[in-house]
């Protein structure tokens, strides 16, 4: 059973990580771009996440963190940029 789940999982986040790839290469605009990078940082913190739990163990901790804060500031710091090149309105 355990087994089944972890093929489960794996296939979905393989899906997935297909997906925001796609999406990385296709989206028309920088936003849907941003999102897709930061949906990927998200599928390899869930891979590293799995691996794990399975493996009983927590050596990838620090790493889970650290791509997790990269794709928050990153994910602001376009926002902001994004904001800054509208045209104001008077």
């Amino acid at each position: 059973m355990a087994g089944a789940v972890l093929v489960a999982v794996a296939a979905l986040l393989t899906v997935s990580a297909a997906a925001a790839i796609v999406r990385t290469i296709r989206g028309p605009s920088l936003l849907d771009r941003v999102l897709a990078i930061d949906v990927l940082l998200s599928v390899v913190s869930a891979a590293l996440i799995t691996e794990m739990a399975v493996n009983g163990h927590q050596n990838n901790l620090v790493l889970v963190v650290v791509i997790c804060l990269v794709g928050f500031i990153g994910s602001v710091t376009v926002a902001r940029f994004v904001i800054d090149r509208r045209p104001h309105e008077h």
